[in-house]
């Protein structure tokens, strides 16, 4: 199948839907794709099914009987056949997509999929039933059949444990937002700086340029704080509200109100559960729940603290929440009023460099260091890269890592690779350097990691001064990265 050329990228995600669509091996199967809301989900199904001549049904919040009898007339009109379908049940319209299958490969598209099964709970056990390995309907189809969803925790549910569905799926496919990388080419921005600074509020989610931006980009650096204003905190733009949406749209999220301050705690700094139970005045017990039911609607994400056992931290994992809670919630009832978003947002402006710009370029440094940067420049290829606080007994006081590279352990004590600190705005000097020296010190007499080869990280928005640069020069143990390295360079 050919990659159509409105789809951007998604390179792996096309040629996974292909190679499970065309495979000529006899007998249905089905598969599982999933992702957050506006990833581009249904743009490349459906791209997919207009490719390999196959079915698409997008479900829609309604009665099982309405579902039902929307199927039937979809699958009317792509079929035509002698008379028009009228499904009973469920089981007949399942036999009826399994039978589009009896001559060649033909990808079958049931997108919302939760939607459906919220009506029926009953579908997921339909559908194990239709696949049955020796049943006839199965085994004399080639369907491919693919359940779409945006809902995370039930997709993640859908397979799991002792899921009806479980081991019946030949693909699981997760579609994901732009990288930072993907997001500046998709969002033609060139330079890093700017780049940046949009992708900490809008994210990699394709939707928010071509459909909910119009197309409206930055022109040049210069152009930024106007782009904020005549877009995100514009109350005429769908992107001014979508942030209230995305949560609202969760069907697992009954008490809004809860979730809504569980985020707005994080957004305000406070990333462990302690905290978070302070900034809400509740016990921490009692904001265990929505923390669990935010992480499964992929709203919230839990970080293990890489020096320190039991003591996570949590992070807003879409962009456009934390931007909303951090600078938008608080003076909700003035932006509503149309023409007062420049003076909003020339108030914010450093709280937004704080709160929002910062900690999403900690992020950045460490999603290059796992995803992009060579090996060779870190030592080795990363298991896992985290953050964390390193306590200095004599001190008493704790020391945060911004970027925490750990290695591939081989039967031994696993390698720190590297140890790196991320400022956005500050030129960072050989001061910094020292501190990450005296950091490895500490981390080397807990034990914890082999630090042999550990090296020194920086990673500046801003640059570096001439002593860092010469620190550099002269020992390979230290790496300065620059916004040209994370958007360039391996």
């Amino acid at each position: 199948m050919d990659k159509p050329a409105e789809v951007f990228d998604r390179d792996h995600e096309w040629s996974a839907l292909s190679r499970f669509i065309t495979d000529p091996q006899p007998g249905a199967t089905l598969g599982v794709v999933s992702g957050r809301r506006r990833q581009g989900k249904t743009f490349l199904l459906d791209a997919a099914c207009r490719a390999a001549g196959g079915f698409y049904f997008g479900a829609t919040e309604a009665a099982d009987a309405e579902s039902l009898r929307r199927i039937s007339a979809a699958l009317t009109a792509h079929v035509r056949p002698a008379s028009p379908f009228h499904f009973a049940d469920w089981a007949e319209a399942v036999d009826a997509l399994l039978a589009l299958g009896a001559e060649r490969p033909v990808p079958v598209v049931i997108d919302e999929f939760p939607y459906l099964a919220k009506a029926n709970p009953e579908l997921p056990s339909i559908i194990q039933e239709a696949l049955r390995p020796l049943r006839d309907q199965r085994t004399g189809s080639r369907t491919r059949l693919l359940l779409c969803g945006s809902a995370l925790s039930f997709m993640g549910r859908l397979l799991s444990g002792n899921a009806p569905l479980r081991g019946r799926a030949g693909l699981e496919l997760v579609v994901r937002p732009l990288d930072h990388r993907l997001a500046a080419e998709f969002w033609d921005i060139a330079d890093p700086h700017l780049a940046m600074k949009v992708n900490a509020i809008v994210g990699g989610t394709p939707a928010y340029r071509r459909e909910f931006a119009r197309g409206d980009t930055p022109k040049a650096p210069d152009d930024f704080d106007d782009w904020v204003v005549r877009t995100v905190l514009n109350p005429e733009t769908p992107l001014f509200r979508e942030a209230r949406y995305l949560l609202a749209e969760e069907p697992d999220l009954r008490d809004t109100a809860l979730y809504l301050s569980v985020l707005a705690a994080v957004a305000d700094g406070n990333a462990t559960r302690g905290g978070m139970a302070g900034y809400l005045e509740r016990k921490a017990t009692d904001i265990a729940h929505p923390i669990n039911v935010l992480e499964d609607a992929g709203l919230l994400h839990r970080d293990a603290d890489a020096f320190r056992d039991n003591r996570p931290t949590y992070r807003i994992a879409e962009p456009l929440i934390g931007f909303y809670h951090a600078i938008m919630r608080p003076v909700w009832d003035q932006l509503e009023r149309p023409g007062s978003a420049a003076r909003v947002w020339q108030a914010s402006r450093r709280r937004f460099v704080s709160n929002v710009l910062g900690p999403h370029f900690e992020q950045v440094c460490r999603d290059w260091a796992l995803h992009h940067a060579d090996p060779e420049l870190l030592g080795g290829l990363p298991a896992r890269v985290g953050h964390g606080v390193v306590h200095d007994p004599r001190a008493r006081t704790g020391n945060e890592v911004d970027v925490a590279v750990i290695g591939i352990a081989d039967g031994a004590k696993p390698p720190l690779l590297a140890i790196g600190e991320a400022k956005w705005n500050d030129t960072m000097g050989a001061a910094h350097i020292e501190r990450l020296r005296h950091i490895r010190d500490l981390i080397t007499l807990a034990g914890r990691y082999d630090t042999t080869n550990t090296r020194l990280m920086c990673f500046s928005g801003a640059g570096f001064s001439d002593k860092a640069h010469a620190a550099a020069a002269t020992n390979p143990d230290i790496r300065l990265i620059d916004l040209e390295t994370l958007y360039n360079q391996a």
